[in-house]
């Protein structure tokens, strides 16, 4: 998009805000806006306010119109940023990594909530950015925490993350139906898998669809709960006495999910419903 003059921080703002509200409705645009600028100038909200008759540089307009004709294509604002935030501290994100969710952020308190223990050892299942696993390392009492994923490069960006947020992580770059770890080893095994459906996507934002990578997202239709099986069944080995099982959830197979869980003798099966009242997350014991 272009903007016109005069281009100063709050009409530039308005401007902003107008364009990305057809397409993403005025919450949503003001929201972006906010982290546009935070990106570009290191700027809260109440420093556009207290700098909105700031006069915007050449370059400065040039970098706006850039940002906001990606968005309006489609492109995730986070991944135009290179950022996203996550449980209170700001991860690197590019499109070879899911971009972190709210409902994740809620796993992440349960998980912490329900675990007050020292030294736990911790493996997260597909790591992706590394969000759920750097959460735990920095909330948790001393843990060791695994992060594993089948992509180099989802790895390289959880590294970083990792190494930048210093938090002490084993990461390991493997196929979850290949990988075995040795039994007894972990106490918490937590995974947000790909869970969505196939025929899902006719309902899904293009932003989502063109631009998020696919295998953090879909599974076949003909076998919606292939990850869950497959991690449920390592840690029926891998899990030690007592430990637990967290997953992130298709509200749409809560009762095959549980059934599996059943049929691999998980006992003290819970689902537990997100801020939005839907059924998101599972919780078992071995």
């Amino acid at each position: 998009m272009k903007f016109t003059p005069p281009y100063s921080v709050g009409n530039v703002r308005t401007q902003l805000i107008n364009a990305l509200a057809d397409e993403y409705g005025r919450r949503e645009a003001q929201a972006m806006t906010e982290l546009i600028f935070e990106d570009l100038k290191g700027w809260r909200p109440v420093d556009l306010v207290l700098n909105s008759e700031w006069m915007l540089s050449d370059y400065m307009i040039e970098k706006l119109e850039s940002y906001s004709t990606r968005i309006l294509n489609g492109e995730p604002v986070q991944y135009v940023t290179g950022k996203a935030r996550f449980h209170g501290f700001e991860l690197d994100v590019t499109p070879d990594v899911l971009i972190p969710r709210p409902e994740t952020d809620e796993l992440v308190d349960l998980i912490i909530s329900e675990n007050q223990e020292s030294d736990l050892r911790v493996l997260d299942v597909g790591t992706g950015s590394g969000a759920i696993a750097i959460a735990l390392a920095r909330n948790l009492k001393f843990p060791e925490v695994t992060a594993l994923d089948v992509s180099p490069a989802a790895l390289e960006v959880a590294r970083k993350n990792g190494r930048d947020k210093h938090a002490a992580i084993n990461f390991i770059c493997a196929d979850i139906f290949k990988w075995t770890p040795l039994g007894d080893s972990f106490d918490i095994i937590v995974s947000n898998p790909p869970y969505i459906a196939e025929s899902e996507k006719k309902d899904m934002e293009r932003n989502v669809l063109e631009y998020e990578p696919d295998i953090a997202l879909f599974v076949p239709d003909s076998d919606p709960l292939l990850f869950y099986r497959r991690i449920a069944g390592m840690g029926a080995e891998a899990l030690a006495p007592g430990g637990k099982l967290y997953f992130e959830i298709n509200p749409l197979f809560v009762s095959g999910l549980t059934a599996l869980l059943k049929e691999l003798k998980y006992t003290d099966i819970r689902i537990v419903k997100d801020i939005s009242g839907r059924d998101r997350f599972a919780v078992a014991k071995k």
